[in-house]
């Protein structure tokens, strides 16, 4: 998976009835910077209409996601694993970062801690931080199990190019 941060601005009308103009940044699931903003397009439509514009796209660097519908706030957490070089006799250190959705640090921590249960790697957790993230658009296959990408027709929907065939 390849992910993307979206930032995009709009006007939203504030409780005193007052036009503002607000930026927020959205995680989009994407092969690349096209594909992310298209799907920003697709994603954001239907509720902010074509009122938006795209601030900015960048790749995130989230090695894991981690859903919990419970949660309405996404956590950036620091994971170090920590592995054993057999030839050197040292420890290896790879830090990682994962987004974990839930309402608090405290859940995020243990949501985080739940999806891990079956790591056998040792790991210790060195940050949980909120994020700005609005909502997360990942990668998704239709009804029919194929892949949901706009515009494409997987290679298997494709009819045999008979010319081509009897050249080979």
């Amino acid at each position: 998976m390849n992910w993307f941060e979206v930032k995009v601005k709009y006007q939203k009308i504030d409780e005193q009835g007052k036009e503002k103009k607000i930026s927020e940044p959205y995680l989009v699931d994407a092969v690349s910077f096209t594909e992310a903003e298209s799907r920003i397009y697709e994603e954001l439509k239907p509720y902010l209409g074509e009122e938006f514009n795209i601030l900015n796209i960048k790749r995130a660097n989230y090695s894991d996601l981690f859903f919990y519908d419970s949660g309405d706030r996404w956590f950036k957490c620091k994971v170090v694993f920590v592995t054993l070089d057999e030839e050197k006799g040292v420890e290896k250190k790879t830090s990682n970062y994962m987004l974990v959705q839930a309402t608090d640090i405290d859940e995020a921590l243990s949501n985080l801690t739940e999806s891990m249960k079956d790591c056998t790697v040792d790991y210790s957790v060195q940050s949980v931080q909120e994020t700005p993230i609005m909502d997360v658009f990942p990668y998704f296959k239709d009804d029919n199990g194929t892949e949901d990408i706009a515009g494409l027709t997987p290679v298997s929907d494709l009819e045999p190019n008979k010319e081509f065939d009897s050249e080979v």
